[in-house]
């Protein structure tokens, strides 16, 4: 068994929550796994998770809901080449691996077996977070009264706020998984989440606004300079679009603002750059590694690596180690995000991108924190070189074809830039465009690199995962907005 020694305490944790219970020991498992390479199997793992749940939201000074579950169960998987197969349940005992590795094996014709020695990256020796359970670090009295302050916050931010409703989460997950190759691993993982939605009104009118923020870290995270933080962005979002026109429509120039506009990113490019898309061909960035996608100044990298950030993670799904991995450099295309099985099949290196929704679901590779590294313009400096366009401070909704990069995205506020200043706001903007090709319409990078305040959820193939996205202000030519004036 190969075990990072800066990793004993997760597993120790792992072992007490997972294992003990049922009186399992962790050399019975591993030989319950290598049990698969008895078929025609290249590598499979077993993976192990107990999660522990809670949320709360208030409404108008009143909690209206909460709730709170545990989950836990184990994942077998076996692949062979291009095909994969999978059981689980959600009982730990020696007999639920023991039938779902029967069961894995018996899913006929796998492959041709071969003898694989899969690469294996350690874990590094500081971890990114706290191994704490985020929802003990405030008891039910403590939670309440958090989201009570905030809605006061928010309420004596201006008169014509008229409702506000708030809500918390946490999460405490504890993962390991246990490799047919003899590697183990095992992470401990908090996540907590706030936010706060807001309507106002005046002279009829009404419009809402929405902030949240969170981390992996612990409910205790959130003191009142970030309450009042998150209820400044929320009222502030809010009462500008009190005033916001009618949005113009048409081909122009755009400037995005720095932070979760990243999300565009994320979604429009990010996505074509996850290895599973590049080596069944159906992304559009398949076979353009060492060509230029992007205008010069452009890098984008995914980080697992970032302490306390949303879409980070010690360790991957699969048991290897996050990386700092860079995308696209200096707008040339240099690599892609890989789990174990694509990275093979391609061979390609692992990146440490493993990722599941759970321990019903399968790996695959997936985003973690994507984001465009900073240019030398300032904000103010690329506002004043618009004489007319679009600034998209923040943005809502939006979707994305992979095949092809083609995006629609709604704009939750914006402004019309006249003659290098913010005239006005406007209501209704859409942007729409490719994202490939947005990339190589980049004429002016920031130097306000800023990664989102932890909200950010992805959806892939049925499966979310917490993730992270940034961005500096850039502006891009040629923009497609779709208005409503």
């Amino acid at each position: 068994m190969k075990l990072a020694d800066a990793f004993a305490q997760p597993l120790a944790t792992a072992s007490e929550l997972l294992l003990q219970p049922t009186g399992l020991e962790l050399s019975r498992v591993l030989s319950l796994t290598g049990e698969l390479m008895q078929g025609k199997v290249d590598f499979g793992d077993a993976y192990f998770e107990f999660s522990r749940s809670e949320s709360w939201s208030l409404e108008e000074g009143k909690v209206k809901a909460g709730s709170f579950s545990i989950d836990q169960g184990v994942g077998v998987r076996a692949v062979a080449g291009e095909k994969t197969a999978f059981a689980y349940s959600d009982e730990i005992t020696e007999q639920a691996i023991r039938e779902a590795v029967r069961t894995v094996r018996a899913i006929g014709g796998l492959g041709q077996s071969r003898k694989v020695k899969l690469p294996h990256r350690p874990p590094k020796t500081v971890d990114l977070y706290t191994a704490q359970d985020p929802l003990l670090a405030l008891d039910s009295n403590a939670k309440v009264a958090l989201l009570e302050r905030l809605e006061r916050i928010a309420r004596a931010k201006d008169p014509r706020v008229k409702r506000v409703n708030c809500s918390l989460s946490g999460d405490y997950t504890v993962m390991m998984v246990v490799r047919t190759d003899g590697v183990v691993a095992a992470d401990v993982r908090p996540l907590v989440r706030l936010g706060v939605q807001v309507i106002v009104e005046q002279d009829g009118r009404r419009e809402d606004g929405y902030a949240g923020g969170g981390g992996r870290r612990r409910m205790d995270m959130f003191d009142d300079a970030f309450l009042d933080q998150l209820a400044t962005q929320a009222v502030g979002s809010a009462l500008t679009n009190l005033d916001a026109r009618p949005a113009p429509a048409g081909q122009m120039t755009v400037v995005l603002g720095p932070g979760w506009p990243g999300v565009l990113l994320h979604e429009a490019v990010g996505h074509g750059l996850e290895g599973d898309f590049i080596r069944k061909g159906s992304s559009t960035f398949a076979n353009m590694v060492g060509q230029r996608v992007a205008a010069k100044g452009v890098t984008v990298i995914d980080d697992g690596t970032l302490p306390d950030r949303r879409g980070s993670l010690n360790v991957d799904d699969e048991g290897n180690a996050t990386e700092r991995t860079v995308l696209i450099e200096d707008g040339i295309l240099k690599g892609f995000m890989q789990d174990t099985q694509n990275a093979r099949l391609m061979k390609d290196r692992i990146t440490g991108n493993a990722r599941r929704e759970s321990f019903a679901n399968l790996p695959m590779p997936r985003m973690t924190n994507t984001y465009m590294l900073a240019g030398q313009h300032t904000h103010d400096e690329i506002i004043a070189s618009v004489a007319d366009g679009i600034y998209c401070k923040n943005f809502g909704g939006g979707q994305v074809d992979i095949t092809n990069g083609k995006f629609v995205f709604s704009c939750t506020e914006a402004w019309k830039i006249e003659n290098g200043k913010l005239a006005y706001p406007v209501k209704g903007a859409t942007l729409i465009g490719s994202g490939p090709e947005s990339l190589k319409h980049i004429t002016m990078i920031g130097n306000d690199l800023e990664i989102d305040n932890g909200v950010g959820v992805c959806g892939k193939e049925g499966q979310s995962v917490p993730v992270g996205v940034g961005q500096p202000t850039l502006r891009m030519e040629n923009m497609t907005v779709g208005g409503t004036a």
